[in-house]
């Protein structure tokens, strides 16, 4: 079992920046790929961002390129969501989810995924 908890949401104005956190516990997070999804009102749960166990492969999706980062900090069991030039099409509840697997191959898919956390709630204004 793993125990996945974020943190990092709010409110910001467009343009502007947010990193999210998700600390894990329970099992060796080492052995997790991790990945960033999110959901706003009345929308299908999306992906957002995956990395790797080791953190050597990252993955996004086209939406969020080049303006998000995900990184992880196995030492401290966390995974991060660095998201610059916010735009109000990224306002969503924002979860991180753990897959244990060998692979370092991205999936994108909710159900590939093991575990959830609860969710931070990320609100851009215009």
């Amino acid at each position: 079992q793993v125990q996945l908890v974020e943190s990092g949401g709010g409110l910001v104005q467009a343009g502007g920046s947010l990193r999210l956190s998700c600390a894990a516990s329970g099992r060796t997070f080492s052995n997790y790929n991790m990945g960033w999804f999110r959901q706003a009102p009345g929308k299908e749960r999306e992906f957002v961002a995956h990395i790797s166990w080791s953190g050597t492969s990252t993955y996004y999706a086209d939406s969020v390129k080049g303006r998000f980062t995900i990184s992880r900090d196995n030492a401290k069991n966390t995974v991060y969501l660095q998201m610059n030039s916010l735009k109000p099409e990224d306002t969503a509840v924002y979860y991180c989810a753990a897959r244990r697997t060998y692979s370092i191959v991205a999936v994108t898919f909710p159900t590939q995924y093991d575990y959830w956390g609860q969710g931070t709630q990320v609100t851009v204004s215009s």
